[in-house]
């Protein structure tokens, strides 16, 4: 894993297809893309709207959702009708920001991916109280417990938006290293089941059962993913013992990874964005580094 700093975007316009091949292999190998200055601009009003923004610290709401597909915003704890408007409106205009500007940049994911929630997280990261599988600054890969990717990859996007504080994190060792070490002797491997239990899965969901519970929409792969997100987080050997390294992103700073690939926490920060991506496992560069890959090969097994 390492930080790749990219200092000036104008200095790559216009970006090349062999460059964005070269960005997109690098995230796929596990490095963080690191921009000390975002590309992403943010009207003064929207911000000094942010940042005044504050929520309660109540534990049922970690973060503010935008959830693109339904132009909405959930997650406020106390909000006017023109401040939810206000909100909704700032993030709209920063979720196609971002993906304007990442289809330049990463162009062969340029139509293969879908956009998934973005949000903004107004709270102090340090010393949050959440449940164990909830809280942030423990080291965790990324899964979604009623979203499954069906081997799709979590790329997201941030920005530190705070005006004078960093925000502060640690990462570990990517999926393709860390997998072997704990499955299947600590975690056991995906079960890829046999032709009538997916059948039974299948028709559960046709039925409408996978909203109720969630576990039945997903794959071999998405239900290991969400298995060892929670496996990583109760494992106080390994969060006490891997190697780790930290980083501090500035404010006016952004940065990008692919979250199901790279453990990650946050230790301390305040006022963030974030967008979301589910990037096809078809359109990778260097598709032998995904989770995907890497569990189908320990199973020798399709998996979704």
């Amino acid at each position: 894993m390492a930080l790749i700093t990219i200092a000036s975007v104008l200095a790559l316009e216009p970006m090349q297809e062999s460059q964005a091949r070269a960005w997109c292999r690098r995230l796929e190998t596990g490095d963080i893309l690191y921009f000390p200055q975002t590309p992403i601009s943010f009207p003064p009003d929207d911000l000094s709207f942010l940042l005044g923004q504050q929520q309660t610290g109540s534990t049922l709401h970690k973060n503010i959702a935008y959830k693109p597909n339904l132009d909405s915003v959930s997650g406020l704890d106390d909000a006017s009708a023109a401040g939810v408007a206000q909100l909704q409106a700032i993030m709209r205009q920063y979720s196609q920001d971002v993906t304007r500007f990442l289809a330049r940049f990463l162009s062969p994911y340029q139509g293969r991916w879908q956009l998934d929630y973005a949000s903004f997280r107004p709270q102090e990261e340090e010393g949050r109280d959440l449940p164990l599988r909830r809280r942030n600054d423990l080291l965790h890969t990324d899964a979604f417990p009623t979203r499954p990717t069906r081997g799709a990859r979590i790329l997201r996007f941030f920005n530190n938006i705070h005006p004078t504080r960093t925000r502060d994190w640690v990462v570990s060792d990517p999926f393709p290293l860390l997998a072997p070490l704990y499955a299947p002797d600590q975690i056991s491997l995906p079960a890829t089941g046999n032709s009538a239990s997916r059948a039974l899965r299948s028709l559960a969901n046709t039925a409408g059962l996978g909203y109720a519970i969630p576990s039945l929409k997903r794959s071999p792969y998405d239900d290991f993913m969400m298995r060892f997100h929670n496996f990583l987080k109760e494992n106080a050997s390994f969060q006490a013992e891997c190697r780790k390294e930290y980083l501090q992103f500035p404010p006016g700073s952004s940065w990008m990874v692919y979250t199901d690939m790279v453990p990650h926490a946050v230790l301390s920060g305040q006022y963030a964005l974030e967008q979301t991506f589910l990037v096809e496992h078809q359109a990778m560069v260097s598709p032998e580094f995904s989770p995907l890959s890497v569990l189908e090969a320990m199973t020798h097994s399709a998996l979704v």
